[in-house]
């Protein structure tokens, strides 16, 4: 999962982030209004972190533009600790949780979980199936017919990805970017290397579920029964 953290107090957005991180979250941090709503306009992140006092435009401002702009992935408000108007407003502005600084580490893990959830009705627990495949992304375990397998990060990062997607196409430059990052120096080549390793993996515990190349385009997830020729 990628996660856009707009936060202007230095200590504290390092903070988040380090604790994401160490969590299996991808996290990209901006410092103000302005440029956290350019960055969540890319449409490339599944959550955002958005505080609510923000130099150049407020929290409220992006979260508004953000739903204008047909932007649905969650996004989750940090607020002062007891400024319940500021909570009112936030959710009344298409805000879908919010959280008091300073922010207490478990209780911002276990929203994140439940807004995943929420967001995506094949997590269960966290878990992600889909078929006989099952991914947990925090143990970086994919399981198939009661055994586990460990995957390295980024093959769970572009595994999730395609699982969270299931049945859309996704370009490269789309898993470059959710995956590796805007400022990344990845290449088509470092997908396909990574789509080749999770084929394999797939096909040794003999999966329903396969990646289908869409010639031209990028990839797809789907059931081996629903798979075609595009």
């Amino acid at each position: 999962m990628r996660i856009l953290l707009v936060e202007d107090e230095k200590y504290i957005s390092e903070a988040i982030a380090h604790v994401l991180k160490i969590n299996q979250y991808i996290v990209d941090i901006e410092s103000d209004g302005e440029s956290g709503l350019y960055a969540g306009l890319s449409g490339i992140y599944d959550m955002i972190i958005l505080d609510i006092m923000l130099p150049k435009l407020d929290g409220i401002h992006v979260l508004k533009e953000l739903r204008k702009q047909k932007i649905k992935v969650p996004i989750m408000m940090l607020t002062a600790l007891g400024e319940t108007d500021d909570k009112v407003t936030g959710l009344d502005s298409g805000a879908d949780d919010y959280i008091a600084k300073p922010v207490p580490t478990e209780e911002l893990l276990a929203r994140i979980r439940a807004l995943g959830r929420r967001q995506q009705v094949w997590h269960q627990n966290g878990i992600l199936k889909f078929g006989s495949v099952e991914l947990d992304p925090h143990q970086l375990v994919l399981r198939c017919h009661n055994r586990d397998f460990r995957l390295t990060p980024k093959e769970c990062q572009v595994l999730e990805l395609l699982m969270n997607r299931r049945n859309t196409i996704l370009s490269k430059d789309m898993i470059i970017e959710k995956v590796w990052g805007f400022d990344s120096e990845a290449t088509d080549n470092h997908v396909e290397v990574y789509i080749s390793f999770l084929r394999k993996k797939l096909h040794n515990i003999q999966a329903d579920i396969m990646i289908q190349t869409v010639r031209r385009i990028g990839y797809i997830l789907k059931m081996k029964g629903a798979a075609e020729n595009v």
